[in-house]
């Protein structure tokens, strides 16, 4: 028993290690790439570029990373990923972004106001709380768009359960 509790440590903790080298790589990637296209959010720039679309920065818990594009598993093990079909930011609709709880372990702290920010090759666009909601893993309700721009914030809840929860938290936000 000990073992197979140590072992599921190691893989565990091996692939958090994991995932934070993946997110400095993409740092970097990012870095370069608003370097090199900046201007209007016409064109090729409202996509994603080597599988990164954008970087999300949340001032009150101290968060920030790079956004890749889909929310599959090899996404979301490193880092959190844009909702295909998804609004971009600065676009009318709803933004969605999901990640796993272990990434976002303090979102709970989230309130009303609070601001979040999206930064894109042409520009960074901001977002303040509304609110937040706790619905089954299969309810998209939370990425329906409305008629001004939104972003959703997706997790597993709660947020300790890691692998075992049964909802996800929504964090609601409105264009500042």
């Amino acid at each position: 028993m000990i073992a197979a509790g140590l072992l599921l440590i190691l893989v565990w903790g091996s692939s958090y290690l994991l995932a934070g080298a993946r997110q400095r790589q993409d740092e970097a990637a990012w870095r370069r790439l608003v370097a090199l296209g900046s201007g209007a959010a016409g064109g090729g720039l409202a996509r994603p570029v080597e599988g990164l679309a954008f970087r999300v920065t949340v001032p009150r818990v101290g968060y920030d990373a790079v956004v890749r594009e889909g929310v599959g598993l090899d996404v979301l093990a490193i880092g959190p990923g844009h909702y295909p079909g998804s609004a971009w930011p600065g676009q009318p609709g709803v933004v969605g972004v999901a990640a796993h709880n272990v990434f976002w372990i303090r979102f709970d702290e989230l309130r009303p106001g609070d601001e979040l920010l999206l930064e894109t090759r042409y520009g960074v666009f901001r977002y303040r709380v509304t609110g937040t909601r706790i619905v089954r893993p299969d309810d998209r309700s939370v990425l329906r768009p409305g008629p001004d721009r939104q972003l959703t914030l997706t997790t597993c809840w709660p947020l300790w359960a890691g692998e075992l929860a049964t909802r996800r938290l929504a964090i609601l936000a409105r264009a500042a």
